[in-house]
């Protein structure tokens, strides 16, 4: 299976926009990922690592603006994302009612990070499209921490993206669906440093 260097994102993007799925280092764990604009890469992310359709996949985007463009952003979800993205924390948002109902199996959330590294902002950019972030496993087994590792549990992958990830541990998953946020999975950022974040202008 070929290993991509940091710089050569436009190729594992041309390899997102064929609906390939590739690996990829993030901040927190290794992840493995394909493109939201089409059903095709999403059915082969589903194959990839056999997970149940039940389960929707969290999205990677390059900017708030992408955010913006698929879920629904209150005031002190900005707060959140300015001071706290890109980082270690995933946050579940009321989606935009035009998202096509596969990429998130009809809930009317959706969990969303930010690129955590300069060459997945630039994959996402060249992709055209934000992209659905997994970790590298088969579903349910332990997250991959090696290169080696993701390539006997994903033999089907078309590429990986060389790199290092930093906490080796998932992120934090924030829900700010009602008033009162509430942290679904413990992780690198703790509900102090949200509620810091929320609080300070």
């Amino acid at each position: 299976m070929k290993i991509y260097k940091q710089n050569e994102t436009s190729e594992l993007a041309e390899i997102l926009k064929n609906d390939g799925v590739i690996s990829v280092p993030t901040d927190t764990v290794f992840g493995i990922c394909a493109r939201i604009s089409s059903k095709k890469a999403y059915n082969n992310l589903l194959k990839t690592k056999n997970r149940p359709q039940s389960k929707p996949f969290p999205v990677m985007c390059e900017s708030e603006e992408q955010i913006k463009s698929i879920a629904i952003v209150n005031d002190k979800v900005e707060k959140l994302i300015r001071k706290l993205m890109p980082g270690p924390i995933t946050l579940i948002l009321p989606k935009k009612a035009e998202l096509p109902e596969y990429i998130n199996n009809g809930k009317n959330t959706i969990a969303v990070r930010m690129a955590t590294s300069e060459p997945i902002e630039e994959l996402i950019r060249k992709t055209g499209s934000p992209i659905f972030m997994s970790s590298a496993n088969q579903s349910g087994e332990p997250t991959c921490k090696t290169l080696n590792e993701i390539e006997k549990a994903c033999p089907t992958l078309n590429g990986m993206l060389e790199g290092e990830v930093t906490f080796g541990k998932s992120s934090t998953i924030v829900d700010c669906t009602s008033d009162h946020i509430k942290i679904v999975r413990a992780g690198p950022i703790s509900l102090k440093e949200i509620l810091e974040a929320m609080n300070n202008e």
